[in-house]
């Protein structure tokens, strides 16, 4: 396949909007073949958006519905405005799933996401029937010498850069994103639809649809708090799949045992599995980290086993 081959094989998805504070939020839906299936509402990462989930959303195969939302301050949510904030989003969720899911949910979520579906849960706990975090909700160590707004530019890398960067075209885009040492290896359709879906405004200045205090607000709430006390809290037993590598591809991930351990979570509550041969973005978008999260949903919606 060529690197700038459209995004032809995303699987078809409708895109609704649900009424929140400030105005309505873009929610994507790929509906289950039988209206009666499962529905699984799935939460992007901080700078991403509802599409990240499409390659999960293929390996589902219609066999529950699933839905996945711009967050307040992203792609065709973008311009919703504040407050933002990690519990702003988790109100917003209990609107959709309130809008669109007829009983409760199967909750997930990738990164930022993952902080989200937990506080979630925690704030409207009668909302799950089941909770995977992906390569997120756990507060990690932090360096300790840096401002809040210093810390996530150094953990976001790339990620945080482009937002205040513009693009001559798409194909500037894609190639922005194609060099990304956590997407390099792993570019795809799916891939390539995310990232664009992430683009507004005109050639030559194309540019981020993220709010930058959207993400500011959002990544220092994930520090402390409420939100870093939720996986602690939680009304549910949950499960983290996590990735052993890192953004930017690097060997030390986001987790490994020895942070897990230091966490201190209650085993019967948190069960954890490493993906190996994933990074923080490929156990999401890449071919076998879409593959294990969609099997693993299926499992927790009571479809069919991993």
């Amino acid at each position: 396949m060529s690197r700038n081959q459209p995004a032809a094989e995303v699987p078809a998805h409708e895109e609704l909007r649900v009424p929140v504070h400030g105005g309505d939020l873009a929610v994507l839906r790929w509906p289950a073949a039988d209206p009666g299936a499962p529905v699984v509402l799935a939460l992007h990462g901080i700078t991403a958006n509802g599409l990240s989930w499409a390659r999960v959303a293929h390996h589902l195969a219609g066999r529950v519905t699933l839905l996945a939302p711009d967050l307040r301050g992203r792609a065709h949510s973008g311009t919703l405005p504040g407050p933002y904030g990690i519990a702003a989003h988790a109100d917003d969720m209990a609107a959709v799933a309130a809008r669109l899911a007829p009983g409760p949910v199967v909750l997930t979520g990738h990164s930022m996401g993952a902080f989200t579906a937990a506080l979630t849960a925690v704030r409207h706990p009668g909302l799950p029937s089941a909770l995977l975090l992906v390569d997120g909700g756990v507060t990690f160590p932090v360096p300790t010498d840096l401002e809040p707004d210093e810390l996530i530019a150094a953990v976001l890398g790339p990620a945080m850069a482009r937002l205040s960067m513009t693009f001559e075209d798409r194909a500037a885009y894609r190639a922005f994103w194609q060099r990304h040492p956590g997407f390099a290896a792993a570019w795809s359709p799916w891939v390539d639809a995310y990232i664009q879906r992430d683009l507004i405004g005109e050639e030559p200045e194309l540019r981020s649809s993220c709010a930058l205090e959207a993400i500011r607000v959002d990544g220092i709430d994930q520090l402390g708090g409420e939100v870093a006390e939720a996986i602690h809290r939680l009304p549910l037993p949950a499960r983290l799949l996590w990735a052993e590598r890192g953004l930017m591809d690097e060997p030390q991930g986001l987790y490994d045992d020895e942070r897990l351990a230091a966490a201190k979570l209650d085993p019967e509550r948190v069960r954890t599995r490493r993906v190996p041969g994933t990074n923080h973005y490929t156990i999401l978008v890449g071919d076998t980290g879409a593959r294990l999260v969609a099997d693993q949903l299926l499992a927790e919606a009571g479809v069919t086993a991993p």
